[in-house]
């Protein structure tokens, strides 16, 4: 082997790694993307939840349903998707706060 196979070696290696740390960067990127998407579609069910709820109390009120048990399924939907929200919005908080509490 001479010196500029070695040469060779270290630009290839050298090359690897950059493509490395940039399948990484866009691994990371991608992975918070999908992460991301999925919270803003949870918080969007929820909302549709919680707005299907009181479209019910509303017809309910005004006479349009008389069926109690389609009102207190869609309150109990929309409570249940509240507090599911809620649940994961604390854990991710407590991630953030013991994150930010690591000393390097």
């Amino acid at each position: 082997m001479n010196i500029a196979s070695v040469g060779k070696i270290n630009t290839l290696n050298n090359n690897i790694s950059k493509q490395l740390t940039i399948d990484n960067k866009e691994n990371r990127n991608a992975a918070f993307e999908t992460l991301f998407d999925a919270a803003a579609g949870m918080i969007k069910d929820t909302n549709h939840y919680i707005n299907n709820a009181e479209e019910a109390e509303m017809a309910f009120s005004l006479g349009l349903m008389d069926n109690t048990h389609d009102l207190q399924v869609a309150q109990q939907k929309a409570n249940l998707a509240l507090q599911y929200t809620i649940a994961v919005r604390n854990q991710v908080l407590d991630a953030y706060k013991e994150i930010m509490n690591l000393q390097f």
